[in-house]
């Protein structure tokens, strides 16, 4: 089974069409997707926009103009109630200043009425390193949690190692009154800090030799973990900017549904030849 990419059209985006196909990709803006959208339709929204220029579209300034406001109103729109916006962004340096483009799209989610549930950082282990002239090299960017009021999908990962993985010696009576030293593991993982460090870089972010095409692709692990957090199988997932079709991917992987926006012809083809060969291989098998 294969998805045919999806043209801009006037037709309102269902339940019953998410249902039926794998993921819906539109070759599109992404306010035209989200127009077609019932209210309270998405659970979650994992993405990571253009911002600072750092990919190549029409509208260099896309997300420092109204139309980005417009964006995160139709986003709360469209989220359900309790639903999650992830919201990876960072700042470019211009002349030793940096743009601080993450906090004016903290704050805009904010003035919309969005909850800042958690401000997460991405640290980037491996690929290019920057820095300009005297400042620290930089290696993280923001990963903004913001909910639809009161969160409703919290599966909390617990690989974190900690005091409690090594066994520890604790005094224990014998029957006949001496001690014994006896080791006790109490626990065997922890909740993981809100600091994720990934690797990033050929081959870590993705073994699809498709996708390193695309200029900024977004690693795997990112939104594998984000997806399961704060979601659950059978959800509605969304990505109004695909890029190279990362989410889409990990959602169909992890039994999500997925709707993505491309504006992109030239994404859109490189999404296609990257997820059709994983939907085919779950039809043959399933």
């Amino acid at each position: 089974m294969t998805n045919e990419l999806e043209e801009s059209t006037d037709t309102a985006i269902t339940y019953s069409e998410c249902c039926a196909q794998p993921f819906l990709l539109f070759n599109e803006s992404n306010l035209d997707t989200m127009k077609r959208m019932p209210d309270n339709f998405i659970d979650l929204t994992v993405t990571s926009p253009p911002y600072d220029n750092l990919r190549t579209y029409e509208n260099e300034d896309y997300l420092t103009c109204g139309e980005f406001e417009d964006i995160v109103k139709e986003l709360w729109r469209i989220t359900k109630d309790g639903g999650v916006v992830v919201w990876i962004v960072g700042d470019s340096v211009k002349n030793g200043n940096e743009s601080g483009t993450s906090f004016y799209h903290a704050l805009t989610f904010k003035k919309y009425g969005w909850n800042l549930f958690d401000t997460m950082i991405y640290f980037k282990n491996g690929g290019l390193n920057s820095g300009a002239n005297n400042s620290y090299i930089q290696k993280f960017e923001y990963m903004f949690v913001f909910s639809k009021g009161k969160i409703k999908t919290t599966n909390i990962i617990e690989d974190r190692p900690n005091e409690h993985t090594k066994p520890r010696k604790k005094k224990k009576r014998n029957p006949d009154g001496t001690f014994r030293i006896q080791e006790v593991l109490t626990k065997e993982q922890g909740k993981r800090y809100n600091i994720w460090c990934v690797n990033t870089g050929i081959p870590h972010s993705t073994k699809d030799k498709i996708a390193y095409e695309h200029p900024a692709i977004f690693p795997e692990e990112l939104a594998n973990d984000h997806i399961i957090s704060w979601s659950n199988e059978g959800d509605i997932v969304y990505d109004p900017f695909a890029g190279s079709g990362t989410t889409g991917k990990m959602a169909i992987l992890n039994n999500r549904k997925c709707i993505m926006s491309e504006i992109s012809s030239e994404y859109c083809e490189i999404i296609k030849k990257r997820l059709e060969p994983i939907i085919n291989a779950r039809t043959l098998f399933s």
